[in-house]
């Protein structure tokens, strides 16, 4: 795999996990889009792919890390003291975790279905329009609600929209954020609770299979590639969870809803002319 493409699917990955735009989508899209074959195999596929979302991991876990240390410690003293009244930060804690369990179980399940299926240029383009416009229609409401009132009833219902993110072209963020928005949280709050329910869903997967590229081996001649996509990854990661929640302050969802209808149609073009 040439350096120079694991550096471009690097910055993909790391720009488009975190704006409401598709990583998943975009990483298929890309190679072809330039006609790239660097993959012989599924298998080694998904070690580029492990990589990629540990750099990402990485680069949202340091940019909440003093959040996190609180969540944490909060976390722990909740199950081990039980105390009362239930500490906010602590009881967000446990809601991220339940968050990250409806995605977590179907992923687990359907991942061979999935893979099979889903993530044609087709179906990504028409994903990208669909919840653009949906993204489109939750961010016009009024919402007030502020992290800190988050509920059980939030965490489950967040967590199942995310399930949708599992079909690449939907965006895990943007459904995300969709779903926060539907349920009254302000733009801030739901960026921010979506980057936050992206540590969880995202660390568990990168266990799963990091676990089993261990016991594979890393493939030949990938390991070079795979450590720049981890750090280009990491590094475009941050920068986009830091734009994003700086955007959001002040501006709408409206620039991605447009760049994913336009990349939507862009795709359709190039099916229908015949040039992809």
């Amino acid at each position: 795999m040439p350096i120079l493409h694991a550096i471009v699917l690097g910055l993909v990955q790391g720009l488009s996990e975190f704006l409401p735009i598709s990583s998943s989508g975009h990483l298929l899209l890309v190679p072809w889009l330039f006609n790239w074959h660097d993959f012989d195999s599924k298998p080694i596929e998904k070690a580029f792919d492990v990589a990629m979302h540990l750099g990402t991991l990485i680069a949202v876990v340091g940019y909440f890390w003093k959040d996190l240390v609180v969540y944490v410690t909060k976390g722990v003293r909740l199950v081990v003291k039980r105390e009362k009244p239930v500490d906010a930060e602590g009881r967000l804690a446990w809601l991220l975790v339940l968050s990250a369990l409806p995605a977590a179980a179907v992923g687990a399940v359907a991942e061979g279905t999935i893979d099979k299926h889903l993530g044609t240029p087709g179906l990504i383009a028409g994903s990208m329009i669909l919840f653009a416009v949906v993204l489109a229609w939750a961010d016009r409401r009024a919402g007030k609600r502020v992290l800190t009132t988050f509920q059980t009833s939030d965490a489950v219902k967040v967590g199942a929209a995310q399930i949708l993110a599992l079909n690449p072209g939907t965006s895990r963020s943007g459904i995300t954020i969709t779903a926060a928005r539907l349920l009254g949280f302000d733009r801030d709050s739901a960026a921010r609770a979506s980057f936050l329910m992206a540590i969880p869903v995202t660390a568990g997967a990168v266990v799963f299979k990091m676990a089993k590229l261990v016991k594979d081996g890393v493939p030949a001649g990938l390991g070079t590639p795979m450590i720049v996509g981890i750090v280009t990854a990491g590094l475009a990661g941050g920068i986009a969870v830091w734009g994003t929640l700086r955007l959001v302050r002040t501006r709408t969802f409206t620039p991605f809803v447009v760049y994913r209808i336009a990349l939507g149609v862009l795709v359709f073009t190039l099916m229908a002319t015949g040039v992809r």
